[in-house]
C-alpha cells in the first residue's frame, strides 16, 4: 500500500480503529525497514476501555504489523482482530 506521509509526526498520535468502528488507540510510534524504506509495523498506545486493551490488558506499545494497516487518513485504520484471530496466528508461528 502505498502511503502519502510527509513526516513521522504526520502518523504519531492519530487515533487507530479497527475496520468494524472499535477504538483501540493510538499510533505511538512505527517501526521502520531502513533498508527497503518502508514502515513495517505501527506500535499502537492502548488507552483504558479500549477495544484493543480488552484483548491484550494494559499494555503498551502493541506492535501491529504494517500488512493490517488498511487506511490512513485522519484516522488510522486496521483490520478487525477477534481473540480467535490472535490465537490462530499464535499457533502459525513456527517453534
Amino acid at each position: 500500500m502505498a502511503v502519502n506521509i510527509k513526516g513521522y509526526s504526520d502518523l504519531i498520535k492519530r487515533d487507530v480503529f479497527t475496520a468494524k468502528g472499535m477504538f483501540c488507540g493510538k499510533v505511538g510510534d512505527i517501526d521502520l525497514d531502513m533498508e527497503k524504506f518502508r514502515i513495517k509495523a505501527i506500535i499502537v498506545d492502548t488507552e483504558k476501555g479500549s477495544y484493543l486493551s480488552s484483548l491484550v490488558g494494559d499494555r503498551k506499545g502493541v506492535i501491529m504489523p504494517f500488512q493490517m494497516v488498511q487506511a490512513i487518513g485522519d484516522v488510522v485504520i486496521v483490520k478487525h482482530v477477534t481473540p480467535q484471530t490472535i490465537e490462530d496466528e499464535e499457533l502459525k508461528k513456527p517453534l
